[in-house]
């Protein structure tokens, strides 16, 4: 009778998770986080953490910085199948359950006079619902000017999907400079970068190659390849060591360059 007590109760268990599966995750979702899953053991590109806090989600990783109240960087494969105009609607920003230390709670950025700037866009995460409501973690938002916003670090990110479908296959790791001497916000502190960057790697045989921007707070009318630096000087900034599982020969010329001739600014 114990038995059969385990066995029903196992079951019910599975039930219960296919049930939530069922009405949670679409067929395109489970098939996009299987092929998530398989594809992130051959492109691991992960950078270090200078905080020892990393967590990975279903279509982004992350490293959280408690001090800081935000990620000190965000790093996900953008492929040209990502690439989708579908609109979906825009959930409520959640705490990071995956950050034992919590992420910061969203009504930090109230009134605050700053948007609640994506690291990982929601515009690369729109080939399906549930890609795209991940990226509406706390863990992954960042104090961002209005204009800055949807200026200069918009027409970025719309290079960067444009690269996405040009190339292939990019991974892209972004974040701001994080340094104690800059203005917060909310009762939390949620620190106000002075700096963003974004590192786009294109892996993509037969050329591999890198490019690193790293923009001012503020909006600016400046053309793009203007904000271009090398790697090394983000890396000089932040601590961090972006792609150590690079070959060294490979790593080291990509991370000294500042050549971006080779991508495309039309």
């Amino acid at each position: 009778m114990r038995n059969r007590k385990t066995i029903y109760a196992a079951l019910t268990i599975f039930f219960a998770i296919l049930f939530f599966v069922w009405d949670n995750f679409s067929i395109e979702d489970i098939k996009e986080i299987s092929k998530s899953k398989t594809e992130k053991s051959e492109i691991d590109f992960l950078p270090t953490s200078t905080t020892g806090t990393i967590v990975n989600h279903n279509f982004y990783s992350l490293s959280y910085s408690e001090k800081h109240e935000q990620a000190e960087w965000v790093a996900y494969d953008l492929r040209s199948e990502h690439i989708s105009t579908t609109n979906h609607k825009r959930p409520y920003f959640e705490k990071d359950i995956k950050v034992l230390s919590q992420s910061a709670h969203y009504k930090n950025y109230s009134k605050s006079g700053y948007d609640k700037g994506h690291l990982c866009p929601a515009g690369d995460r729109r080939f399906s619902k549930f890609a795209h409501d991940e990226t509406f973690l706390t863990s992954n938002v960042t104090p961002q000017k209005h204009d800055f916003n949807a200026g200069v670090w918009n027409r970025l990110e719309q290079k960067t999907r444009y690269w996405a479908t040009k190339y292939k296959k990019l991974y892209v790791v972004t974040g701001g400079i994080l340094t104690n001497n800059t203005k917060t916000i909310g009762t939390e502190k949620v620190t106000v970068p002075n700096q963003f960057y974004k590192i786009i790697l294109d892996y993509h045989e037969p050329e591999i190659k890198a490019i690193a921007f790293l923009m001012p707070h503020k909006e600016s009318n400046k053309p793009l390849y203007k904000f271009v630096t090398s790697i090394d000087e983000i890396e000089n900034l932040t601590g961090i060591d972006f792609f150590p599982e690079l070959e060294d020969a490979l790593e080291n010329k990509l991370e000294k360059s500042t050549n971006y001739s080779n991508w495309s600014f039309r």
